[in-house]
């Protein structure tokens, strides 16, 4: 055999190996060649090209890897058990940008599956590698790493605390301020991924001056970003009071406003997420939100879209009115309760009803007049029939009836009161009654309206326990009116009516 024939044998072995790779790297984009390729073993085929003297077979082989461990927990499994992770890992350091690429692609498709499988890539001492191409010039590479690190790190505090020791949290706020758009949105969910599992965690990329690059990002006209960077303040702000009042400090206010009316959805959520998670803290931190007008931005927010990303808005309402008396009323003048009421009665998920009916209950448990602001509404029979629907999931009956109760021990305003008279279960019933028997002593107009509404007659025919407190309340009530009214208005007063008639004698003359 001559030379020439020699490197066609090679020629010809090495186009096979390259039309092979491209192949299975361009079969496993679509999920129904999956199995196909899982059963011909080709995990066992690519993992030798690796290793190949060729860097574009080394990098579509790793493509194609990643592609596969992508698609489910299973191919990643294989990935694991077929020991190809040390020989990317060592590829890593060695390999050009292309294959860099690909490496942290593998890395980051196995990761994101379990924990476990995150750990393997820990164990298999990717982290530093990974945290060393944070540094490389190719903004391609630094994005790669960046995204197989936010994925270890997001499982739990234990593998992203891994993630901070490699020391990749500095390198991660560098690269929030590279001018590229897609690096700055992996590294900032990056940061977000690690905040999320502990305050210690959070006061770790904190403590590397992330809040302030962060609000500086937050009028970013890039939405994909703009949502990265509320979710890892919002990571931030949740855990405590000093770490709220670092990113209060940053000077999100009024300028995070805008975001609640930005035509993204998800920068919507995040940034009524991100209010929420300051609001819950102290009352001073509700106060700031109100006099930043805040919570009118957040209810036109409610108003304005739909289902989950109404949710986060909703809890906020309910935080910052559970704080005080004045900041409840904030929520009611700045109209919250009918946007609440909405939401009670229009989203079809329960979990959405359920946090609307605990806002209210927020809003309407301090003082009569909080419980008015709710009763005129008409959202009581509404909270009611949540309660009593079979329906509902027993979170949303929970927070009904704790809601109604919260409410209606503060109501003073009757004409909302009086069908609970007529509708209530008698676990309800009690808490109503118990409202008329206070106001009626010292109400006379309120006193006559009960009578001419039907009220007391209602009211005679409630059976309590003697000795109850629902007895209680309603002789209290009874006490109220002449002994007279009230037997006339008790159940069977017309038969002994008309016994006295059948047994009147008339006076003859």
């Amino acid at each position: 055999m001559s030379q020439r024939q020699v490197l066609q044998v090679f020629e010809q072995y090495q186009k096979a190996r390259t039309q092979f790779v491209q192949m299975v790297a361009e079969l496993a984009t679509r999920p129904q060649n999956i199995e196909t390729l899982q059963n011909a073993g080709v995990m066992s085929l690519l993992r030798p090209l690796l290793l190949d003297v060729v860097p574009t077979i080394q990098q579509t082989a790793a493509l194609a890897l990643g592609r596969l461990a992508n698609y489910n927990d299973d191919l990643a499994e294989a990935v694991v058990k077929g020991d190809i992770l040390p020989q990317l890992v060592y590829s890593l350091a060695e390999q050009n940008r292309f294959y860099k690429k690909a490496a942290a692609f593998v890395l980051r498709a196995v990761g994101k599956h379990s924990p476990q499988l995150a750990q393997a890539i820990v164990d298999c001492g990717a982290l530093d590698t990974l945290v060393i191409c944070l540094e490389d010039f190719d903004p391609g590479v630094k994005e790669a790493a960046a995204w197989a690190l936010g994925y270890i790190a997001r499982h739990n505090a234990e593998l992203s605390q891994a993630v901070v020791d490699a020391g990749a949290v500095p390198l991660l706020v560098l690269c929030i301020q590279e001018p590229e758009i897609a690096l700055k949105r992996i590294a900032a969910s990056a940061l977000s991924d690690i905040s999320k599992h502990s305050p210690e965690l959070a006061q770790t990329v904190v403590d590397a001056g992330a809040i302030a690059h962060l609000a500086q990002m937050i009028l970013n006209p890039d939405s994909k970003l703009k949502r990265q960077v509320l979710s890892a303040l919002s990571q931030i702000a949740k855990h405590s009071v000093d770490l709220a009042e670092m990113v209060v400090e940053a000077e999100i206010f009024p300028v995070v406003l805008t975001c609640l009316k930005d035509k993204d959805e998800y920068v919507k959520k995040n940034a009524s997420t991100l209010i929420r998670e300051i609001a819950k803290h102290t009352p001073e931190l509700s106060q700031l939100i109100v006099n930043a007008g805040g919570v009118a931005a957040v209810i036109d927010c409610i108003g304005s879209c739909k289902g989950n990303i109404r949710l986060p808005g909703i809890m906020m309402l309910g935080y910052v009115a559970a704080h005080s008396e004045n900041l409840a009323m904030a929520v009611i003048i700045s109209k919250g309760v009918p946007q609440l009421s909405i939401c009670l009665s229009e989203e079809p998920e329960d979990h959405i009803k359920a946090a609307a009916a605990w806002a209210i209950g927020q809003i309407g448990r301090h003082t009569p007049e909080h419980a008015r602001a709710v009763a005129v509404t008409n959202t009581l029979p509404v909270l009611l029939s949540l309660y009593m629907s079979t329906e509902s999931s027993e979170d949303l009956q929970v927070k009904s009836k704790k809601a109604i109760k919260n409410i209606l021990q503060k109501c003073t305003y009757l004409p909302a009161l009086e069908p609970f008279l007529y509708d209530a279960p008698p676990n309800i019933l009690k808490h109503v009654v118990g409202q008329f028997s206070k106001v009626l002593p010292h109400d006379s107009k309120a006193r006559r309206l009960f009578v001419t509404s039907g009220g007391l007659k209602k009211v005679q025919e409630i059976k309590a326990e003697p000795g109850s407190l629902l007895q209680e309340y309603i002789n209290s009530i009874n006490n109220c009116y002449p002994e007279e009214i009230v037997r006339y208005y008790s159940p069977g007063y017309s038969d002994t009516l008309l016994q006295r008639v059948d047994s009147y004698q008339p006076l003859t003359n």
